[in-house]
């Protein structure tokens, strides 16, 4: 099993918001658990591929078409194994709700969450639902600490 250490996020349910986490005595707080990464992998954009087709409109609202378009984290350029953090759910934003999009959310998650077995030798569990119209349900457990939230599909 791995050692994870990391600045500990904290999640507000309220606002879906995370925050680094104080100590009693004002110092920021170490995570030894999959916690904090597992909230950045979930929380983060990861860059769009070359293939993937982005929502409609993106290219609209930056012209001219540039960078920004398909997010990510400009660290990612910094990593000399060419690891991307993030997921690509974000592609999401104007899908339809049916089968492929929810299979394609599930392959999102297990890229967000590959880390997990190189740091554990254990696969991260997925489970992704639609738990109603547009609103799809994901689960995911690593290293024995589950993760649940839910992910808007599609406009309203």
């Amino acid at each position: 099993m791995a050692d994870f250490f990391d600045l500990a996020l904290v999640f507000d349910p309220a606002t879906r918001r995370c925050d680094l986490q104080l100590g009693d005595d004002a110092d920021l707080l170490i995570d030894e658990t999959p916690a904090t990464p597992m909230l950045i992998s979930f929380g983060s954009d990861r860059r769009a591929r070359l293939d993937d087709e982005l929502p409609s409109g993106i290219s609209e609202l930056n012209q001219p078409v540039s960078f920004v378009e398909r997010r990510g984290w400009a660290g990612d350029a910094l990593d000399i194994a060419f690891r991307q953090i993030g997921s690509r759910l974000w592609l999401l934003e104007r899908a339809k709700a049916n089968e492929i999009t929810r299979r394609m959310a599930e392959e999102w998650m297990k890229e967000a969450f590959a880390w997990v077995e190189e740091e554990t030798g254990k696969a991260a569990k997925i489970e992704v639902t639609w738990v109603r119209p547009q609103m799809l349900g994901i689960v995911v457990v690593a290293d024995g600490r589950p993760l649940r939230t839910t992910q808007r599909v599609g406009g309203a």
